[in-house]
């Protein structure tokens, strides 16, 4: 067994990666709406945010029916590309190979649609290896807010210290802390090593291979 009863993943920039289908759907939405289009690495350093958030940060334009039309045609464009485009990152599959094999609950918990994220792991013949995927449409409050990671643990049926929240970015790391979980992580992303350190955490991980020798060790020291 491992430490934890349930790990719950973040996915974008955690387990995969669907950058360039992420930026084909800004650049979309941002020319039908007479937008100049962001620049990639622009995008990149909103991937984890809400989509409403990211439109307003790179467009300075807050109004909630320019955001709701952002989403529309960002959705029209970049979700269809998500499921064949989205590469996921080394050491993923062994990790959550592992994980099943150990009887540890894996589960999704993102911002992303839980049905994108459903017919990414389909496509990638993963489906078996995540119980269950708790996605931004399926809480009121989108991540920071404890919401998506409570309604994880009453999926589980485990109490906060039985489980283990894995993201790249500090808005998981917040997650984690609002939400009572320990908190691990991985820095596949925009999010340099050193921003976590103003977090609580249990490891960073410089990428998936090291988290999962870190759990590895967690198990063999486990009495």
């Amino acid at each position: 067994m491992q430490p934890y009863k349930a790990i719950f993943f973040d996915f974008d920039y955690t387990l995969g990666d669907a950058t360039d289908c992420i930026v084909a759907g800004f650049r979309y939405a941002f020319a039908r709406l007479g937008l100049p289009e962001p620049e990639y690495e622009a995008v990149r350093y909103t991937i984890g945010m809400t989509l409403e958030n990211a439109y307003t940060l790179l467009s300075a334009d807050g109004k909630p029916a320019h955001q709701a039309e952002f989403r529309r045609l960002y959705v029209e464009k970049a979700n269809p590309l998500q499921v064949k485009g989205t590469k996921l990152f080394p050491g993923a599959v062994d990790l959550l190979n592992q994980l099943k094999a150990s009887g540890v609950t894996v589960a999704i918990v993102s911002t992303k649609r839980s049905s994108v994220i459903e017919e990414i792991l389909a496509y990638q013949g993963l489906s078996d290896r995540v119980s269950f995927v708790v996605g931004g449409s399926d809480v009121a409050h989108p991540k920071p807010a404890p919401d998506a990671a409570l309604l994880a643990l009453e999926k589980a049926g485990l109490k906060r210290s039985e489980a283990l929240f894995v993201g790249d970015t500090v808005i998981d790391a917040e997650t984690a802390q609002r939400s009572g979980l320990d908190f691990a992580a991985v820095c596949n992303g925009t999010t340099p090593k050193e921003a976590f350190s103003r977090w609580p955490h249990v490891f960073v991980a410089n990428n998936l291979p090291a988290l999962n020798d870190w759990l590895n060790t967690q198990n063999s020291e486990k009495p």
